[in-house]
């Protein structure tokens, strides 16, 4: 072949191409198509450079697309035609510095071959807790700087033995470059300790051990690839109250592991949605209906008709739950309001008093990440807890933006960096309720910083001024702070993972969030302009006596709306069972505090009005848990087939309409007092609700409805809502791979930060408000 018949081709590859076997696939890919040059992983992603003739190098591009890792996907795929420089060779080039673009890999489950050479006697790898290869196992969990080498990672610290040096250099072998690539005589071990740190057994005997403590009614803390479980057999009653009882988590569900997925068929029904989610390689937790009340233990989640079901997804998992057979709780290695614990010697501290032996191994986590929860919900997948197997992939833009980093909000927290085009969100880190939780919050930050080495323009805000996070962001001197609208900040978030422009009306349901006003919105419905926002509607709003008291007392929110309803009426109510809830002395205080005003703030929460009817039908009086009402009141739901609802009024006030709810309050104690069903109550709130949004979106005359705020994480509304738009002729949008929740704040933080950064003008203190 003569020179001046080939050409070179020089391909730029970005997404997530590192950590995947993304280089030995276009080595083996090269050779045979006989084709000379080189592959590199750097900071920006892959970066690849071919000679050959025209036509085999047009084919090795589209070859590219086409056959790529199956756990890759290409965001860009850039090439261009250059003169030839006569390489000899195809090689893998050792990896390059410089931005810090490249796409970040999450964690990822146990491949099948991964998982038959654990279980295989003949295989080196037998039994080995940490085999993984380029297709699973850690990422996220272990990188320290990019790009992705082991350098550069927690594994740095193990030498590999000649056999798995051999694999990591083979360009042909499934491990090549595999940076977390171990075995039994090179690689992490496992220790079983006792609460004092004493070893009790080291290697496979401590799995073993533990899986018979487990199986004798013992809280086993195993240290995982994101943190640490706290591991109890899920059909011991004893075992799963004592889990409670020290945990101080009195009634939120546990989530279960369960050894297979036909383990799981026996206790939940699994559509085929669920199914995918369940074996998928992110392998989160799933929200299932449950089907089978027998064989677990009551306390795992009272009064719910769902579990959260996940699989085992690192050989440790599959290891212990093929030796026990049966499910088992799998909760965070916490305290409650806590986050989860990574390392062992912190985790004998921490978890002190909760867990009796401690399975720990000495592979290093870099960083937190939590399981994952998802739930299925209107035909899609919908993320409720964004961690491993999601974090920190990011979400696209339409247009590049300046450096922003975005704090998030005080609950669920997550936070947020735009590099460019792309938005990374972090790992959840959760409420920032607690000192260690702060501590987290301010770790990830680093963290973020560090990894992408940004240095950001703006510093972006919730408007709540008592937000740890806001506060946080108000003390940096170097940057320019930008508060964003809580709900604004909910609607952008969904406007921006749907990739939809302005305008929009959106609808941001939620507990709480600060109001420009100085009352608690959270039933807000905000017209999205090019410019910013304007509310459009809300729902009427209440006093909360007590404040933050109200929020963890339904009862106390039903005094509120009934007095606001039926005045000097209420005296006749007597029967109903929030006025049964309170002794007369506590009544009487409310109701002064309610007359006077005192530390009774107004809002207009939507989470709040479900609270109340929850509190209305006797369903719940005192939360143990956030949004337990709430979640109680949609659990009433299920099954129920009705096109009912309840009467409601739109009142024009000053430019803003009003939804005023006390018609429906009467007809729903109506209902009470004449003994209709509570499921049946429900669901007409429900239904009524969701008749709300449809009569708002006529009033205001856009298309697009965006659905975003906690309220969206109830199936039944969203789906009523949905069908509800669409069958008037709106385009409705919601969540799917960003919680709705105020885990997905800190990207609507960024893309408001985004729309608004014309008028930012450098150093000053701004609000993005209107």
């Amino acid at each position: 072949m003569e020179v001046n018949q080939i050409q070179r081709v020089r391909a730029v590859i970005r997404g997530a191409v590192q950590g995947v076997g993304f280089r030995p696939f276009i080595f083996r890919l090269a050779e045979e198509m006989q084709l000379n040059g080189w592959v590199i992983n750097n900071t920006q992603g892959v970066f690849v450079e071919a000679e050959g003739e025209p036509e085999v190098l047009q084919q090795f591009l589209l070859r590219i697309e086409r056959e790529k890792p199956a756990i890759s996907f290409i965001q860009s795929f850039e090439h261009s035609y250059l003169d030839p420089v006569g390489f000899d060779k195809f090689e893998i080039r050792e990896s390059t510095d410089g931005p810090k673009t490249a796409l970040i890999l999450p964690d990822i489950a146990t491949c099948d071959d991964c998982r038959q050479e654990v279980f295989d006697p003949a295989n080196r790898r037998y039994r080995y807790p940490f085999t993984n290869c380029t297709n699973c196992g850690p990422r996220f969990s272990i990188i320290e700087a990019l790009p992705y080498d082991r350098p550069r990672t927690s594994m740095k610290i193990f030498e590999m033995c000649p056999a798995c040096a051999e694999e990591y250099h083979n360009p042909r072998d499934r491990r090549f470059h595999a940076q977390p690539n171990a075995c039994p005589k090179c690689g992490p071990h496992l220790e079983l300790w006792e609460p004092s740190g004493i070893v009790v057994v080291k290697g496979d005997g401590a799995l073993l051990h533990a899986a018979a403590a487990i199986r004798g009614g013992l809280i086993v803390a195993v240290k995982g690839v994101g943190g640490f479980h706290l591991i109890v057999d899920a059909r011991n009653q004893a075992a799963v109250r004592l889990l409670r009882e020290r945990k101080r988590r009195e009634e939120k569900p546990f989530a279960l592991m369960f050894p297979s997925f036909g383990a799981v068929a026996e206790f939940a029904r699994i559509e085929p949605l669920e199914e995918r989610l369940l074996l998928s390689t992110e392998a989160p937790i799933v929200l299932l209906r449950r089907t089978d009340l027998k064989g677990l233990a009551e306390s795992i989640a009272p009064r719910n008709p769902c579990l959260g079901v996940m699989l085992p997804y690192t050989p440790l998992h599959h290891l212990l739950m093929r030796e026990l057979g049966f499910p088992v709780v799998a909760t965070s290695g916490n305290v409650s309001d806590e986050p989860i614990c990574t390392d062992e010697h912190d985790a004998l501290l921490r978890l002190q008093g909760i867990a009796d032996l401690f399975l720990v191994h000495n592979r290093p986590i870099v960083r937190h990440v939590d399981d994952s929860v998802l739930r299925v919900m209107a035909g899609r997948e919908l993320v409720l807890r964004r961690a491993r197997g999601f974090a920190p992939l990011p979400v696209l833009l339409r247009e590049a933006v300046l450096d922003v980093i975005a704090v998030g909000a005080h609950q669920k927290n997550a936070i947020a960096a735009a590099v460019r085009q792309q938005v990374f969100i972090s790992q959840h880190i959760g409420d920032l309720e607690t000192v260690p939780a702060y501590g987290a919050f301010q770790k990830v930050l680093t963290d973020f910083a560090d990894l992408y080495e940004l240095h950001p323009e703006v510093l972006a805000c919730d408007q709540h001024p008592d937000y740890f996070s806001t506060q946080y962001a108000r003390k940096q001197s170097d940057v320019e702070v930008v508060a964003v609208q809580h709900h604004y900040a909910h609607a952008m978030s969904c406007m921006a993972e749907n990739q939809i422009d302005a305008p929009a009306l959106g609808t941001s349901w939620d507990g709480s969030g600060y109001g420009p006003d100085g009352t608690v919105w959270g039933g807000e419905f905000l017209r999205i302009t090019p410019e910013g926002f304007e509310r459009f509607a809300h729902l009427r709003t209440f006093r909360l006596p007590g404040g933050e008291k109200a929020v963890k007392e339904p009862r106390r929110v039903a005094l509120s709306v009934l007095r606001e309803t039926f005045g000097a009426e209420l005296s006749g109510l007597g029967g109903l069972p929030t006025l049964h809830a309170f002794s007369a002395d506590e009544r009487r205080l409310l109701e002064e505090m309610l007359e006077r005003g005192l530390r009774s703030p107004q809002t207009s929460s939507a989470g709040r009005l479900f609270d109340a009817v929850a509190s209305i039908i006797g369903l719940r009086q005192v939360c143990r848990f956030e949004g337990q009402a709430a979640m109680e009141l949609e659990f009433l739901t299920h099954g129920v087939v009705t096109e009912l609802t309840y009467p409601f009024d739109m009142v024009l006030g000053d430019s803003v309409t009003v939804v005023d709810w006390a018609r429906m309050i009467r007809a729903i104690v109506a209902d009470v007092r004449e003994a209709t069903g509570s499921s049946t109550i429900a669901a007409k709130f429900h239904n009524t609700l969701a008749e709300v949004m449809v009569r708002v979106a006529k009033e205001c005359g856009e298309e697009k409805i965006v659905l975003s705020g906690g309220c969206f994480q109830n199936r039944y509304l969203t789906e009523r809502a949905v069908m509800r738009l669409r069958s008037e002729g709106f385009r409705p949008y919601w969540h799917q791979r960003v919680p709705p929740n105020d885990g997905g704040i800190a990207l609507g933080q960024v893309a408001a930060v985004a729309r608004a950064k014309p008028n930012l003008t450098g150093g000053k203190r701004q609000t993005v408000c209107a």
